[in-house]
């Protein structure tokens, strides 16, 4: 599959997971069959328009939020602040601030 496919998959797990959703569970939300999500996830099938929209409805997220920077991500170069960002949204709001609290610690003795 297309690295796009496999990035807006990587982004959906990250969305679900995030909100403690199995695949079952966004499959029932969203009308779609659980192996679809999975597959959706995985990168191995190409999603109809429609039925992102019913996963980012079900995932309470826009379809701009699923799609934002979709581009700067499309590229052969690694986007280091992109793969953290990504990083931190399969984490729960407690764990984002713990892993700020650290990294604001280690920027105070960069220098050091």
């Amino acid at each position: 599959m297309s690295d796009l496919a496999k990035i807006v998959g990587q982004r959906i797990r990250s969305y679900r997971t995030q909100l403690g959703l199995s695949q079952e569970k966004l499959a029932e939300l969203s009308g779609c069959h659980p192996t679809y999500i999975g597959q959706l996830e995985r990168g191995e099938k190409n999603a109809t328009i429609e039925s992102i929209g019913k996963i980012a409805s079900s995932l309470s997220i826009s379809l701009s939020k699923l799609f934002e920077n979709l581009n700067n991500q499309i590229t052969t170069d690694r986007n280091i602040p992109l793969e953290c960002y990504e990083f931190l949204l399969t984490k729960s709001p407690e764990e984002q601030k713990q892993i700020l609290k650290i990294l604001i610690e280690m920027d105070k003795y960069k220098g050091n």
